[in-house]
């Protein structure tokens, strides 16, 4: 599947504002006149009809007619493809994350494996140091 980069450069530029994240959001839930859309928001009507606007040319959003109600409604097609877009990459940095994973795990055991033969030298080193402290002491 091909996605059409000017379409996909529109949908993350309507997404990039808060504004008209919030409207998708209200839409999910179903149709909206632009007074209802407005009511959250401490704008004029014109301001977020400018966000509607950059949603519909994003292709984010549709409006419907009945007699003078012009509704606003919910367009998923553009969110699936930005979706798909970065599956892609999503996959990428997993299968990334998975191998750094497993490279700290054996980083770590390898280190285990240090400590524990550090501590036997050690041990050792101790006991040979005892042993030889205990014979100077019966050859006194």
């Amino acid at each position: 599947m091909r996605i059409d980069s000017d379409r996909l450069d529109q949908t993350f530029a309507a997404l990039s504002d808060p504004t008209r994240r919030a409207i998708l959001a209200r839409l999910a839930s179903g149709e909206a006149s632009v007074q209802d859309l407005a009511k959250p928001f401490k704008m004029s009507l014109p301001a977020v009809s400018k966000h509607l606007k950059v949603l519909e040319r994003a292709k984010l959003i549709g409006r419907t007619r009945t007699a003078q109600w012009r509704p606003c409604y919910l367009n998923t097609a553009p969110l699936k493809e930005a979706s798909d877009w970065m599956a892609k990459y999503r996959r990428f940095w997993e299968e990334s994350y998975d191998r750094l994973d497993e490279y700290l795990k054996a980083v770590q055991a390898e280190a285990k494996g240090t400590r524990k033969e550090s501590k036997k030298k050690k041990k050792s080193a101790a006991g040979k140091k005892g042993r030889q402290r205990r014979r100077r002491k019966n050859e006194e």
